[in-house]
């Protein structure tokens, strides 16, 4: 169970030297216009264009497969059910419009290292300022939630192998209890380090 998110991969293609707002802004701008994909062959050619993208960053088809394999049975549902109440051309459209804009995601965490997205993020909303919003928290609360996310599918990873090596592989209590434990216990555990670092709610 891993999460692409920050798992920056260090190179010199072109991709990489790409500064972080302008890939956010395209990933934005991605975003905003695939609800307006109709057409089966678009979608499969922006798809095949953004496998283009990959190889010019220097990555295998490998790494494609492993940021698209943790969706394969929702990919596979939403395909099965614009084809029993559409057609085979809405499945393709609906299906691979997901796997565009989670590949494109992933390339831009893949190509771009966290501290510059965060930073990208924070200088967009620094004109917020004015209106009580502080960039700083806001950097903050990204870079929690983009650490979170490995942490919390290790502990998953974790408790599963626990689980399994008590034979109780079969029961989902015997696994979402103890995944949620410890997580409330690792974010405690955050919260104190934070609050020590003088980091809390308070408002002056």
């Amino acid at each position: 169970m891993q999460s692409t998110l920050g798992l920056y991969r260090p190179g010199d293609s072109v991709l990489h030297r790409i500064g972080a707002g302008p890939k956010l802004l395209s990933l934005l701008v991605l975003g905003g216009c695939s609800v307006f994909l109709t057409y089966w062959w678009l979608v499969l050619t922006l798809v095949a264009l953004l496998v283009g993208a990959y190889a010019v960053a220097g990555m295998g088809l490998g790494v494609i497969v492993r940021q698209v394999r943790p969706m394969l049975w929702l990919l596979a549902f939403t395909a099965a059910y614009h084809v029993w109440t559409a057609s085979w051309q809405r499945a393709v459209v609906v299906t691979f419009t997901i796997v565009l804009l989670v590949l494109a995601a992933a390339l831009v965490t893949l190509t771009t290292p966290t501290s510059a997205l965060i930073d990208a993020v924070v200088r967009v909303v620094g004109p917020l300022r004015r209106f009580g919003v502080d960039p700083d928290r806001v950097g903050l609360l990204l870079t929690l939630g983009i650490r979170c996310v490995p942490l919390v599918a290790d502990l998953a990873t974790q408790v599963r192998e626990a689980q399994l090596a008590r034979g109780t592989g079969s029961s989902w209590k015997a696994f979402a209890v103890p995944l949620i434990v410890r997580a409330l216990r690792e974010a405690d555990a955050m919260g104190e380090a934070l609050v020590a670092r003088g980091v809390d709610d308070d408002v002056s």
